[in-house]
């Protein structure tokens, strides 16, 4: 080993350290918080009132002992995943005390931070590895990845005869809720975007294939007009922004390094530039502090005023149960929030559908113990994997989990599908790379 790989290595080790994980995640707690000030500067439904600063700030300092939880515990897929909640969550404790919506606001808020509390157990500790009953030979599992690479290319084929359109980023609402697809078409979609590709993409690039790897991105890219999401424009850039963060970071800094430096970017330059939403660096604002982290701790506050005064689902608003039982709401829930308050399709995490909408407050964080069993299968079926590998293979799904209810990550998303993909995965498949 060089000096220099030798100096990084050890730089890599200090900062994974426990002591260096609990300052980076106390001044992450601050940068979502100081956040949330600039946002209510453009968001009317987030407020903020120097008022009762000093109780949100209260309630935030303690809440953030919760987070030294990841100074302690291991990486894992729910440690991934765990960090994102806990971001999601501290972010609407804040929103909650200068909320002008009417509901019980202190339940809520004690609901959520239990339910947080409740769901993190399981997905940082679960971590017994199952025992492999079914395992791919190396050469099967490129069999595999092949594999993946063709129904991907299939499935992009067929969805652009419904739509493909080359339209920017800003105009992409005018077009959209006109899309159409096909039951299977939807699914796979969902599948190869969110699972398939990134599983392939990490797969190939740490077995230095790196030309199967660009071809990955290509192919991610190509959702863009498709779908005409963000999510599916900015993938392939937040695939590769992982690989740095993970070469540079040991995995469990890179976690905390995925939202905090972005976030104290975007802070950084509303703050140094006073610009507006519609510049270039508001933009960026909008799109990390406000469009990633702000609006799903928001739609907490939402649902929460919602529910507080409209029946509660008992989960008929997942797909399979609907023609099972009566349901109060023929549309989705996410079109249910848009016609009440007008500001779009507003889907939600799993604390705010499974939780809130499906039991209400008192029962949430039941929901939310069992959500963290179900997530940490994932630990268990990905024991054994390279960390970096599990990081990156599973980039995309903590942003799907702080934007849909659960029971849509696992079977629309794919998320079931990476549980068993990891499973059935060789364990000296990183071993053999030239």
């Amino acid at each position: 080993m060089s000096a220099s790989s030798g100096i990084i290595s050890d730089l890599r080790a200090r900062l994974d350290s426990r002591a260096a994980l609990a300052v980076a995640l106390l001044l992450h707690s601050a940068v979502t918080c100081l956040s949330l000030i600039k946002v209510a500067n453009f968001q009317a439904y987030i407020h903020f009132s120097s008022d009762r600063v000093w109780i949100a700030v209260a309630i935030a300092a303690t809440f953030a002992t919760v987070s030294l939880l990841f100074a302690a515990a291991r990486f894992s897929f729910g440690y991934f995943v765990g960090f994102y909640f806990y971001t999601m969550i501290l972010g609407f404790l804040w929103i909650d005390v200068f909320s002008e919506y009417s509901y019980p606001r202190l339940l809520a808020g004690v609901s959520a931070a239990l339910s947080l509390v409740l769901l993190l157990l399981p997905t940082l500790f679960v971590r017994a590895p199952f025992r492999q009953l079914v395992t791919l030979s190396n050469a099967r599992f490129a069999q595999l990845l092949t594999l993946i690479l063709v129904i991907s290319i299939v499935t992009i084929a067929v969805a652009s005869t419904y739509n493909f359109r080359l339209v920017a980023v800003a105009n992409i609402y005018d077009y959209r809720d006109a899309l159409q697809f096909p039951g299977a078409v939807r699914y796979l979609t969902g599948w190869v975007s969110s699972t398939l590709l990134p599983f392939a993409f990490a797969c190939y690039w740490l077995l230095g294939q790196r030309w199967r790897a660009g071809l990955v991105l290509i192919l991610l890219l190509l959702f863009y007009p498709i779908t005409l999401t963000k999510f599916a424009f900015f993938t392939p850039a937040w695939l590769i922004a992982l690989v740095v963060l993970s070469r540079l970071l040991e995995a469990r800094a890179s976690v905390i390094a995925s939202i905090f430096v972005p976030m104290l970017l975007g802070l950084a330059i509303i703050v140094l530039t006073g610009a507006s939403l519609n510049s270039i660096p508001g933009k960026y604002f909008d799109l990390v502090n406000i469009r990633m982290m702000a609006t799903a701790s928001s739609a907490l506050d939402i649902y929460n005023h919602f529910f507080a005064t409209h029946p509660l689902t008992w989960f008929c608003q997942i797909s399979v149960l609907k023609p099972l039982m009566h349901c109060p709401y023929e549309q989705p829930l996410a079109v249910v929030m848009q016609n009440t308050y007008g500001f779009g399709n507003l889907n939600a995490s799993l604390f705010a559908t499974e939780g809130v909408a499906s039991v209400g407050p008192w029962l949430a964080p039941l929901t939310a113990l069992a959500s963290g069993l179900v997530l940490a299968l994932g630990n268990r079926a990905s024991a054994g994997l390279p960390p970096r590998f599990v990081l990156i293979s599973s980039g995309v799904l903590p942003h799907v989990l702080l934007n849909v209810p659960l029971s849509v990550a696992m079977l629309t998303h794919g998320t079931a599908i990476l549980f068993l993909l990891w499973y059935v995965m060789p364990r000296s498949l990183f071993e053999q790379k030239p």
